[in-house]
């Protein structure tokens, strides 16, 4: 998929990782669409980039129908918003529940059952969704936020072979932990065990590549990251007992700390 000259939506944007994936994509020669709940920060952004803004917050099911609507027309979705939503699901609010599904799963799927028709009509698009290591193998304190990033997966994937032959790709980007921005880099936390980051800019690359490419799943963590998460969605009962080995309590307690107001 040719990203010069197509109408491209972001959603996200206001977040670090969301800012590096918008420069790029102007830079590509997308016509932008950003859009973010924190106007402050999304509309000085988008008067840099000659991109148009909107303003929607996407815990709110209206907003993201209204959003859907007044992009009618993308060619190119990059659903690149999440919440961090760490922690015991038991220490959450039913409406905290909520309000992180609806941003890191419900919002993704919902922009693409609206704005896909009219790429299958025009026989050409790409649906990109940023989702997380996450999805690939479960840890200790982010039920929550590990179902929803499975389930980002899973949809990618089986959607990618409804559309196949309407012309339309799909693909699912999945990053390890993140330096420099995003919701990982804002804790201040070290990395479990010793694991490599990758930065913002490559996360931002291989979204661009995945769309050009039509790739399907692609997983931006060094090696052993990679690996571990293969061994963990195999074997979840031995991952389970070499973390319990492991010594990440306190890494854990202090990533957890820091989202908690995220939630």
């Amino acid at each position: 998929m040719r990203i010069a000259g197509s109408t491209v939506l972001l959603t996200g944007v206001t977040g670090g990782i969301g800012r590096v994936l918008a420069r790029r994509l102007a830079a590509a020669g997308a016509e932008l669409i950003v859009t973010g709940r924190r106007a402050e920060v999304l509309r000085p952004l988008a008067d840099e980039l000659g991109a148009r803004c909107v303003v929607a917050d996407l815990a709110d099911p209206q907003q993201v129908a209204r959003l859907a609507e007044e992009c009618a027309g993308t060619e190119i979705l990059v659903a690149n918003a999440a919440l961090p939503a760490s922690g015991d699901l038991l220490d959450y609010t039913c409406a905290q529940v909520d309000r992180a599904l609806a941003v890191n799963l419900h919002a993704p799927v919902m922009l693409a059952r609206l704005l896909a028709p009219d790429m299958v009509a025009a026989g050409r698009g790409h649906l990109a969704f940023v989702g997380s290591m996450s999805g690939k193998a479960a840890t200790a304190a982010s039920s929550l936020y590990t179902a929803t990033k499975f389930g980002l997966r899973g949809f990618a994937l089986s959607l990618r072979q409804d559309l196949r032959k309407a012309g339309v790709g799909v693909s699912v980007v999945q990053p390890g932990f993140v330096s420099e921005a995003g919701m990982f880099a804002a804790t201040g936390a070290t990395p479990p065990g010793g694991v490599r980051t990758v930065t913002p800019a490559q996360v931002a690359d291989s979204v661009l590549r995945a769309v050009v490419r039509d790739e399907c799943e692609v997983n931006i963590a060094p090696m052993t990251l990679r690996l571990r998460c293969a061994v963990a969605s195999q074997f979840p009962a031995f991952a389970e007992r070499a973390r319990r080995r492991a010594d990440t309590d306190d890494v854990t307690r202090q990533i957890v700390e820091a989202q908690r107001a995220s939630r």
